[in-house]
């Protein structure tokens, strides 16, 4: 009970501190200490100074940084993260005494992240202000909604005596329903999707507010790995795959920091005579009790552990430093290629960063070439994605569309995106040489490229076969074991001696006039 009416009392001093933060307070404050001083004489002007620095202290260090700036009223009147923990310890407490019980849920917007891309943040508020008033609108009188950090809520459900999987479901789809009505928006229609994860007081791993809570975003995080518009009720298998997750990102951070995770070289050479037109540099993970862990074992991973962008950095770091070795051991390579993640392409900064790393290296933007799997090409609507691949082209680094021919991306795409050169993916070259069907295919290809002025490489290049038909086809460049698996920085040094040395025996063909 004493509890209770100091979290009363908190709140009124809170909300006092409220009112006296409204800039229409603010602007009489000087006029009102001017009449208790006439009123009251110097001691209550005394007193008024030192009272409102004290209220302002207890109200502003809590109510400030949560609140924001300019936030919609619908948000300023939710509770906080705090105050939804303090009602639900509260209910939980009651609950053997009352035989209520109650339910947490999270939701978290799918795709927030491309609304601030191509939005900004008010566009984001103004999202959140309007899925605040649906949410309510679809909840009962004694339901509380928080909002979260990051632009998410939380909702705690008034005690009730019996509450089935089935209800909660049941509410979870409807709060979904309510939040993707299409927000209208500077003339656009936006539709927003979110992803909800709940608890049931009884499967909550502890009795405590902030457990209940925790274990709704638990939830809320599987859901959204499985989504848009995912929904998953909590269950303690939930929490060992976090966990789980967790400990490998520990371990995929540690990689990276000790040099674990660095690039292997795959050769790229010349159709029409020989020459090495580049590497492309390759991912792999050195671990030290498992060996050489392949790419596609360990980038879903790291992809699951938001870390594309330190493995971004890190791959960059050492093709450039490979470029530089090649240089200063005489052995000139053209171009590196680098594969860029479409999460490594929506941060603003990325032109700037890229700059600054070719200018550490004292290397031409034309020597780094950048791959785009093409169905980010394909696929994407986010204006950042456009305006970096652009900068990128303007900086005069190359883009390579990589797997050309599985991600459906237009003619009108390539020239949007200034692409200049496509891999055609492996699926079509392999047997390439016995298929016809394969050979028509790849022929088309090559006719389109041609006449769109684009360069061409063919991967996955195995046998002298198919090598043989690519020439034969007009493919400009080869990568592929056939030609030479990837390999250490180090290695390449050699292979590079002898490829060259192969080349010099080979007779020359000098046309007569």
């Amino acid at each position: 009970m004493v509890s209770k009416t100091i979290s009363r009392t908190i709140s009124r001093i809170h909300r006092f501190g409220s009112l006296l933060r409204r800039p229409e307070v603010l602007v009489m404050l000087p006029a009102l200490a001017l009449a208790s001083y006439w009123i009251a004489g110097e001691r209550s002007l005394i007193f008024a100074a030192l009272l409102a620095p004290l209220v302002f202290a207890v109200t502003g260090r809590s109510a400030a940084p949560q609140s924001g700036a300019n936030l919609p009223d619908v948000l300023e009147g939710l509770s906080l993260r705090g105050q939804l923990i303090g009602t639900l310890d509260t209910i939980l407490q009651d609950g053997p005494v009352t035989g209520r019980s109650t339910a947490c849920f999270v939701l978290q917007f799918d795709d927030s992240d491309r609304l601030i891309d191509r939005f900004g943040r008010a566009a984001q508020i103004e999202v959140l202000a309007r899925s605040a008033e649906r949410i309510c609108a679809v909840l009962r009188g004694g339901d509380i909604v928080a909002r979260l950090e990051g632009g998410g809520f939380a909702v705690a459900l008034a005690p009730v005596r019996r509450l089935e999987l089935e209800a909660l479901v049941q509410l979870a789809s409807r709060l979904q329903a309510a939040v993707a009505v299409p927000v209208s928006l500077d003339a656009s229609r936006l539709y927003i999707t979110c992803s909800v994860g709940f608890c049931h007081s009884a499967h909550a791993p502890e009795t405590t507010g902030a457990s209940l809570l925790n274990a709704a975003q638990v939830a809320a995080d599987e859901a959204r790995r499985r989504g848009p518009n995912g929904l998953r009720a909590y269950s303690p298998d939930m929490a060992r795959t976090r966990a789980d997750r967790d400990s490998l990102r520990a371990e995929l951070e540690l990689a990276l920091d000790e040099g674990q995770i660095r690039p292997n070289f795959q050769p790229q050479i010349s159709t029409h005579t020989g020459e090495i037109t580049g590497f492309e540099a390759l991912a792999r993970w050195y671990h030290p009790e498992k060996g050489v862990i392949p790419p596609a074992e360990f980038l879903p991973l790291i992809e699951d552990a938001g870390l594309e962008d330190r493995l971004g950095e890190t791959i960059l770091y050492h093709a450039l430093t490979a470029l530089s070795r090649w240089d200063m051991a005489g052995l000139r390579v053209p171009t590196v290629a680098v594969n860029f993640s479409a999460q490594e392409l929506r941060n603003p900064r990325l032109t700037d960063r890229l700059k600054w790393e070719l200018d550490r290296f004292d290397l031409e933007p034309k020597r780094l070439s950048i791959e785009i799997l093409e169905n980010v090409v394909a696929e994407t609507e986010n204006d950042v994605i456009v305006a970096n691949i652009a900068a990128l082209a303007r900086l005069g680094c190359g883009i390579d569309l990589d797997d050309f021919g599985t991600g459906h991306a237009s003619i009108t795409s390539i020239r949007r995106f200034a692409v200049q050169r496509i891999k055609i993916d492996r699926s079509f070259v392999t047997k390439l040489d016995e298929d016809r069907e394969q050979q028509k295919m790849v022929s088309a290809i090559l006719s389109m490229a041609e006449r769109l002025g684009l360069e061409t490489l063919a991967e996955g290049v195995e046998t002298p076969g198919e090598h043989a038909i690519l020439a034969q086809l007009g493919c400009g460049d080869v990568q592929g074991f056939g030609i030479a698996r990837p390999m250490a920085v180090d290695e390449t040094l050699d292979w590079i001696v002898r490829h060259r040395a192969q080349l010099a025996k080979v007779p020359k063909f000098v046309a007569r006039n």
